[in-house]
């Protein structure tokens, strides 16, 4: 009898094992097969939260002029016209009147031809009757170099670009006595106007504020000039 109890009493604990092991094994089943939660990439996130900011930031940001690298003769004619290289590296002269910017007042600045620095500004230009660009003031006076030359017999004060060594003119001691009383007398083929509206497209962002604080002015003469000045003054010591 004892026996029988021992047995039976084997077969329970089998038994109790045998269902305690399936229903471990039906529980991890259950759990495996449950959808897990996608696991954070916390790279991928900081790029998807930066992504708008990062694109706001790059229509906010000012262009920057890229550095001015010296160009060889040959660059230089492969970059400028005839006309442009002899008037920068030659310092020739233009002919007066019929030169691009002698009657030209645009709002805007006017900058080397070849360096691109900016060296006149349009508030600063006047009609002077002379048949050449007239300018009272310089926009960066570091960015000018003076030599006194007598090609013409006799002695004048020449105007260069610092930057690229370039002809720009000479300077004169007519000017308007209100501005100062110089007139920076300058080949136009030495020049590039950038318009006002394309200061900031073309990295001149920082002379915007030129023309927001200036009323515009059109830079053509005074009653007081047009009674001095013939139609066509002879330029003081041409340019």
């Amino acid at each position: 009898m004892s026996k029988i109890y021992l047995m039976t009493a084997i077969l329970i604990v089998v038994a109790a094992i045998i269902w305690y092991d399936l229903n471990q094994n039906l529980a991890t089943e259950s759990i495996s097969s449950s959808p897990q939660p996608r696991e954070q990439n916390p790279v991928s996130n900081l790029e998807e939260n930066s992504a708008p900011q990062d694109q706001d930031t790059s229509k906010t940001a000012k262009k920057k002029r890229e550095p001015y690298v010296p160009l060889s003769d040959k660059e230089l004619k492969k970059k400028l016209t005839r006309l442009q290289y002899d008037v920068t590296q030659n310092e020739a002269t233009e002919r007066p009147w019929t030169n691009r910017y002698d009657k030209h007042f645009k709002d805007g600045i006017y900058v080397c031809i070849i360096s691109g620095e900016p060296l006149f500004s349009s508030l600063d230009k006047y009609d002077s009757g002379c048949g050449w660009p007239a300018f009272t003031k310089p926009i960066k006076k570091d960015e000018f170099t003076t030599n006194t030359d007598f090609h013409l017999g006799y002695e004048r004060t020449e105007v260069r670009a610092k930057t690229a060594d370039s002809h720009l003119g000479h300077v004169f001691s007519d000017g308007p006595k209100e501005k100062g009383g110089l007139r920076f007398c300058i080949n136009s083929a030495s020049l590039r106007f950038v318009p006002k509206e394309e200061l900031e497209k073309e990295g001149y962002g920082e002379f915007v504020e030129l023309f927001e604080k200036n009323p515009k002015k059109d830079g053509k003469k005074t009653d007081t000039q047009k009674k001095k000045d013939s139609p066509k003054k002879k330029a003081s010591g041409g340019n």
